[in-house]
């Protein structure tokens, strides 16, 4: 093994061999999940033809945390992610731990969900009805998690082959419809809810839209965390970030159109309206590719989840804040395997529970909270350290208006609906993060700690 591929005392480093358009790829697919299929129809329901809106202002705000994500991954091209950033800029292991687990938290309820909608989609599609979804889910598992095993090449070019066929999907629906552009008001607000046309009212209701669909978005903590895997990522990663962000928005309201002109907003479901798009546009098709494509989009959030939470297990030992032994890489493979191990035995636990909606709600409100607290660690870390030389930066005043729109939607989401069971959930999860810490004596390894420290003193 060549000397570069090692890190302090000979061990064996993750391998830095992603490119630029796979990296691109790997943060549209995170973006392009199979929620969209659903999301249209709830988005129209707010906004009736006008839904294209929602996509505009939901982008404008989350570019505003994506670019502040490009600035740090320039600067910082670390394993850790939110956790390493949140070290360096508050020095409270604490924090860095509870922020760290949060990001996997949510990677985690996102993988076991995934598994199980696959699995019932298999038995759907094929009239599996004697396999126990549960067997499909675990079989699903082992599959994805093979991959990851075998190295981040294969990870790169498994999810390039899902990204093309879950995009491949949103086209067809956009090719289908392309013919009824024109035919509907793309200015059309529900009557009622915009107290027929009052600007104010509507300016609130494309506000709600956007809050809806700004969660479309947030791949770019997904792609953060690769970041000591990409080549040349101080040029590769911010420029990755904005093409994916960039892309999902033009495919988004390419598809938001589409949808609104083939079939009044009034009528389109709130399930599945990408899938009754195409049926009446074209009554030809067989839908049951959409079922397919539907398989590869799920697949691949919880292939990229898995990526994440591996690597942020594996920066965080790194930092002294996990045990030692998820810090270590496959000597052959070059992946971090002790964490994908532990991420496969936690996912499975999950994936047997079953309905865990409520946990995953809570944890899109603990990621509003990361996403804050990371805007804010680069304006500290702006005033405090000097500019790097050949990084990608913006401008503080945008981590302070991404710390500003994210608090807002946290506000947003804690008063919604009246329902305050993910907020409880969610501080739960913190209460149970932080006695981890303690009981675990997570950051008490000073010696680890020491050198991590002195190895990126002497890297900048």
């Amino acid at each position: 093994m060549a000397a570069t591929d090692t890190g302090a005392g000979g061990e064996p480093k993750l391998e830095r061999s992603v490119t630029l358009w796979q990296i691109t790829l790997y943060g549209l697919g995170s973006m392009l999940g199979a929620g969209i299929y659903g999301l249209i129809g709830q988005a129209a329901g707010q906004l009736g033809s006008a839904v294209w809106m929602a996509f505009i202002v939901s982008m404008i705000a989350a570019m505003l945390t994506g670019l502040s994500y490009a600035n740090i991954v320039s600067r910082y091209p670390k394993a850790g992610g939110a956790a390493y950033v949140t070290q360096r800029a508050y020095m409270i292991p604490l924090l860095s731990y509870v922020v760290g687990l949060t990001v996997v938290c949510s990677g985690l309820t996102s993988i076991a969900t995934q598994s199980n909608v696959v699995a019932e989609s298999i038995i759907k599609l094929f009239g599996l009805t004697s396999i126990p979804v549960w067997a499909l889910a675990i079989g699903f598992l082992m599959f994805i998690g093979g991959i990851l095993l075998r190295g981040i090449k294969e990870c790169m070019w498994f999810n390039a082959l899902c990204t093309v066929i879950e995009a491949s999907g949103l086209l067809i629906v956009i090719v289908s419809g392309m013919s009824f552009w024109g035919s509907q008001n793309l200015f059309e607000f529900p009557p009622e809810a915009s107290h027929n046309g009052e600007l104010g009212t509507i300016a609130i209701l494309v506000m709600q839209g956007a809050v809806l669909t700004f969660f479309s978005f947030i791949g770019f903590e997904d792609m953060l965390n690769v970041a000591e895997e990409v080549k040349e990522p101080k040029r590769n990663m911010p420029l990755a970030i904005i093409l994916a962000m960039v892309a999902a928005t033009v495919i988004y309201m390419a598809v938001a159109v589409t949808a609104v002109s083939v079939m009044h907003y009034s009528e389109l479901p709130k399930a599945l309206a990408l899938v009754a798009v195409v049926q009446k546009a074209w009554p030809w098709f067989p839908t049951v590719i959409l079922s397919v494509i539907t398989i590869f989009a799920v697949s691949n959030t919880a292939l990229v989840n898995w990526v994440m939470g591996s690597r942020l297990l594996y920066g965080m030992s790194k930092q002294g804040l996990m045990p030692e032994a998820l810090g270590k890489v496959n000597e052959s493979r070059r992946t971090p395997h002790v964490a994908i191990f532990t991420i496969f035995a936690i996912v499975v636990v999950l994936a047997l529970i079953g309905d865990i909606k409520a946990l995953a709600s809570s944890t899109v409100l603990l990621l509003l909270t990361v996403f804050t607290v990371v805007n804010l660690a680069l304006v500290v870390l702006k005033n405090r350290e000097e500019t790097p030389e050949g990084t990608f930066e913006v401008p503080v005043i945008v981590p302070i208006l991404g710390a500003a729109v994210c608090s807002a939607l946290i506000v947003v989401r804690l008063f919604q609906g009246g329902d305050f069971t993910a907020p409880a959930i969610a501080i739960g999860l913190i209460a149970l993060i932080t006695v981890l810490y303690f009981v675990t004596g997570a950051g008490r390894d000073q010696a680890r700690l020491q050198r991590f420290i002195e190895q990126e003193e002497a890297a900048s």
